[in-house]
């Protein structure tokens, strides 16, 4: 679509929306709006039902976290209109504490979709038939994909042949570090390994 087409888009889903649209903004040739928490079941509804829309069918929803904000959570909808071969994508902010509406009754196919960005950022959804884990294991605490969790986490799991099952326990790095010189492959490095001199004779 072009993006005049889409700045009509645009103009059209404000007008009929009105104020439950905060922005709408074109880029990377797909329109975004930007919408409220409490105003995502009434846009989504919008537009899969409306006739110039008949954005039909959902294609993904996912979290995003920017901790060093007062809401850090993104939360981003995917929708496809098959008839006007258009794709469109909704956002909303939310926060740790305050959950965003399930749209579950509007698109059920949302459903896994909204246990996974609960399980790996901890963003919250009232009216979910089923809101738990889904990735991770039972009784895992955090949320792996919010960017102040350790890259490391918190517990291992491994089988212990001993026991004869599965074991928890906290991390424990079994080697330093390792020392990376940042030397470009194709110039080489200033000491020679074993065997290399070999090849200079």
């Amino acid at each position: 679509m072009t993006e005049e087409a889409l700045k009509d888009l645009a103009a059209y889903i404000k007008e009929k929306l009105d104020a439950q649209v905060e922005d709408a903004v074109i880029a990377y040739g797909e329109l975004t709006l930007l919408v409220a928490a409490g105003d995502i079941l009434s846009v989504l509804a919008f537009l899969r039902d409306d006739v110039q829309c008949q954005f039909i069918s959902f294609i993904d929803l996912s979290g995003v976290d920017y901790p060093s904000r007062e809401k850090r959570f993104d939360v981003v909808y995917h929708l496809l209109s098959p008839r006007q071969n258009q794709r469109i994508r909704v956002k909303l902010q939310t926060d740790e504490e305050t959950p965003v509406p399930s749209i579950t009754g509007i698109f059920p196919g949302a459903e896994w979709y909204e246990r996974e960005a609960y399980d790996l950022y901890g963003i919250l959804f009232s009216g979910h038939p089923d809101l738990r884990r889904i990735l991770t294991d039972y009784g895992f605490e955090g949320h792996p994909l919010r960017k102040d969790f350790p890259l490391t986490g918190f517990v291992e799991v491994r089988y212990d042949d001993e026991a004869k099952r599965v074991v928890y326990e906290p991390v424990e790095l079994k080697q330093e570090f390792r020392n990376f010189d940042f030397l470009s492959p194709w110039e080489g490095t200033d000491y020679v390994l074993p065997g290399d001199e070999k090849a200079k004779s």
